[in-house]
């Protein structure tokens, strides 16, 4: 019997007030970005764990970023059974679902495509990231600087549509790699079902390979180290993380000017990243070094520093151990074939892609947006941020002087009311909306979101859970103890504390410096592809994903173990039972 979770009560007519699709001025290749109407409940609508509380602007990336890119790579290859993905927002929430390929006979036209294209895309794949790598570090070096304050109409509105354009080519070499990756992972994934291969052994083959993330993560922990070298650990222990940057900033002593010096080498070049991705409302690092800092506080707690080296050393024998033993049930025929699917996945290595992709694009593709935004603001406003609660169609309506600032701003104040209060009741969106499938197709949806068999019948009930014990994805093999961190942002990351679990909806890649210090993750969302469980797995971390309802079952301070080999999330002891 099919199940559906009705989209009745998500029906809306605008995004924010006084703005809604109608007025959107955005291009778009298939399918638009829009709200909730009664026939969606037609499709799986998922709640995409990415974004919270978008402010207006922020559109930009999700409607000519990440929708408009995938479906113009979707074409480009072109997936068979579907045409990139679309999203419905309600409202500061955004549900994503597959733009699908309805037609068996299309179906078929284009996998006769894809079969002819993407053997030559994968073996170029490694070159083509390295050129798109360079394109984008171009783009960020050109943007790197604002226009100045007194910069007139005409250099505001190039910088902005500089920095616009640089939105909607990360995204597009976004969805243009992934696909591609995710495609030829999937494919060596069907032949090791086909050989008997369990497939949560399949992630485990490609681990040990270092990113650009994890460069981050051992750079904040050789942070942590000089602060104990300085002596500086009094002030870091004494100080809210929010005033370190002060604090450090009015000392003139040789330790806290060398610590100082290291830190703005550090950021100039790993800080042009926000604690979340889409969001132009978000502090980068270099802007606002609070995140960093506070993230060595917590380091300092730890009673010895996190052992990169023994973890990936740890990680490839693990990987090493799991594709022997997967030979060793293999004929020699049917070892040939594997070979060669994991010769080709290592030459496209999806898994280390999918971390070191982040590093350009989805942490940092909007920044500029956001410095084009300040820079306006700064130029008509008292409050600079007044200009991240315009749409795109209004701002540049005002670039192009159709429009005056006091027309257009006037809304922001019922704006900023209206974001307040839609964050507040995040916890109010459900997971999943619409018509629960046996399974979707589209790649990034099964592997990235984790809209699994398993998590699709968890959502319409047919399977067990609940209470005191949870269940979903076997991310990350090891069993761990400890109280449970629930977070539903990474703006208060930097407070978790060595030993504790953490709990959220899912993580994204500016949550890797907190998996030196917790025990193990649990997940609302995510497949074996999703950045908590390829995290986990370098970092020797029993993890859990896709579990539903995991931030809802638990609060901070509940005693929890996690089994990451059974999938298994058991609450030991309640914290407001212990605490009475």
């Amino acid at each position: 019997m099919t199940t559906v979770l009705p989209v009745d009560d998500y029906v809306a007519t605008h995004w924010y007030p006084g703005f809604g699709p109608a007025d959107s001025d955005t291009p778009w290749l298939f399918e638009r970005l829009g709200v909730f109407a009664p026939e969606d409940a037609e499709r799986l609508w998922a709640l995409d764990f990415h974004g919270i509380g978008l402010v207006p602007l922020s559109w930009l990336v999700i409607e000519e970023g990440a929708v408009c890119g995938s479906q113009l790579a979707a074409e480009t290859i072109p997936l068979p059974t579907g045409k990139g993905l679309v999203a419905r927002i309600w409202r500061t929430n955004i549900y994503t679902s597959e733009v699908p390929v309805r037609s068996a006979w299309e179906q078929e036209l284009r996998g006769r495509r894809a079969a002819q294209t993407l053997p030559r895309l994968v073996d170029r794949a490694p070159q083509a990231w390295a050129e798109a790598v360079e394109e984008l570090e171009a783009f960020y070096d050109r943007l790197r600087e604002p226009p100045a304050a007194d910069a007139d109409l005409a250099d505001l509105r190039a910088y902005f549509d500089e920095a616009a354009t640089l939105v909607r080519r990360a995204w597009q070499i976004h969805f243009e790699t992934m696909y591609v990756l995710l495609a030829n992972h999937l494919g060596f994934l069907g032949l090791c079902r086909e050989l008997g291969i369990d497939p949560d052994d399949v992630a485990r083959f490609f681990q040990g390979e270092e990113s650009r993330i994890v460069e981050t993560d051992r750079e904040l922990w050789r942070l942590t180290g000089l602060v104990r070298d300085l002596g500086l650990e009094g002030l870091f222990a004494s100080t809210p993380a929010d005033e370190l940057a002060a604090a450090l900033a009015a000392r003139d002593d040789e330790p806290a000017r060398r610590f100082r010096d290291e830190l703005r080498a550090f950021l100039d070049v790993y800080g042009w990243r926000t604690e979340g991705i889409y969001d132009v409302a978000l502090v980068p690092w270099i802007e606002d070094p609070t995140s960093p800092l506070g993230t060595i506080k917590t380091h300092l707690l730890a009673e010895e520093a996190h052992d990169f080296e023994a973890a990936r050393a740890a990680a490839l024998a693990e990987r090493d151990a799991a594709i022997a033993a997967a030979r060793d049930r293999l004929t020699v025929e049917e070892q040939q074939a594997f070979d060669a699917g994991l010769a080709a996945c290592r030459h496209a290595n999806f898994t280390w892609w999918n971390e070191e992709h982040n590093f350009y694009i989805d942490l940092r593709c909007h920044i500029p947006l956001r410095q084009a935004a300040l820079a306006i603001g700064r130029r008509f406003a008292s409050d600079p941020t007044d200009a991240f609660y315009l749409f795109p169609a209004e701002m540049r309506a005002v670039l192009r002087g159709e429009r005056s600032w006091d027309d257009a701003a006037a809304i922001v104040p019922e704006r900023r009311a209206y974001r307040e209060a839609c964050v507040a009741d995040r916890t109010e969106a459900p997971r999943i909306l619409g018509t629960i499938p046996e399974d979707v197709d589209d790649p990034v949806l099964k592997e990235i979101f984790g809209i699994s068999p398993d998590y699709l019948a968890a959502i319409a009930g047919r399977a067990a859970g609940g209470g005191e014990e949870l269940r979903g994805m076997a991310a990350s093999a090891g069993v761990a103890r400890g109280p449970a961190r629930v977070l539903l942002t990474a703006e208060e990351l930097h407070t978790i504390r060595p030993g504790e679990i953490l709990v959220c909806e899912a993580t994204s890649p500016n949550w890797t410096p907190a998996f030196a210090k917790i025990a193990a993750c649990v997940c609302d969302a995510g497949g074996s592809l999703t950045h908590a469980a390829i995290v986990s797995r370098e970092y020797r971390l029993p993890c859990v994903t896709g579990t539903g309802a995991a931030t809802a079952a638990i609060a901070t301070g509940d005693l929890v173990e996690v089994d990451g080999a059974a999938g298994r999330v058991t609450i030991l002891e309640r914290a407001a039972l212990a605490a009475g």
